[in-house]
């Protein structure tokens, strides 16, 4: 029997709440569990209090999860986590989806156990949970530079002014193709394990 049968993951779509962030380069970790949560047929999102979240209780690939949307801005995200990922063992069956500026749109990416790389959610998250041993898929937001690297954005409200952007109409093909290969990598996780996920997230 798999070790983790008796504890579900815990999938964590980040993103700010309310209307005005939807569809914006920042809620593109929020959007894959939507869609997550849409292709599984999960149960509706409701609003837990504790945890300051709107939750999903269901299975991926099988496997037993609960969906997770912090309803706090993005940098308070771990309290939201927190109330599901109470220790740094539990860390283990935690995967955190988030917007990441040093890929280009149209690439995600799998990692484990590595720095926030800056990212204000995901700092909030190791903080709260005290570790930083967990699995997070990273989704391409910035625009393609030189060699199809991500293009440097240089000052910091430069920087805040393009993820609280929405899409551009040019871009919503590579965001609908991107957005759905991560709900598909969210499920190899779930189904076979971090290796396989890994190996179809940072293939291109």
């Amino acid at each position: 029997m798999c070790y983790h049968a008796r504890m579900a993951l815990v999938i964590v779509g980040l993103g700010n709440p309310g209307k005005e962030y939807e569809k914006t380069r920042h809620n593109a970790g929020r959007s894959v569990v939507e869609l997550v949560a849409k292709a599984e047929a999960f149960d509706d999102f409701v609003f837990n209090k504790m945890s300051n979240a709107l939750v999903a209780k269901g299975a991926v690939a099988g496997e037993k999860a609960t969906l997770v949307l912090p309803e706090t801005m993005m940098n308070l995200s771990g309290k939201a986590v927190l109330a599901f990922v109470k220790t740094p063992k539990a860390a283990e069956k935690l995967l955190v989806v988030h917007d990441d500026l040093d890929l280009p749109l149209g690439t995600i990416k799998m990692v484990f156990g590595r720095g926030s790389g800056g990212h204000k959610g995901v700092e909030s998250i190791m903080r709260a949970v005290k570790t930083k041993e967990f699995a997070r898929l990273r989704v391409g937001v910035a625009p393609a530079g030189k060699k199809n690297q991500a293009k440097k954005l240089k000052d910091e409200e430069k920087v805040i002014k393009f993820v609280i952007g929405k899409w551009k109409p040019a871009e919503e093909a590579e965001v609908k193709k991107v957005l759905k290969k991560a709900a598909e990598a969210v499920r190899l996780f779930a189904a076979d394990g971090i290796e396989a996920a890994m190996l179809f997230a940072n293939t291109r």
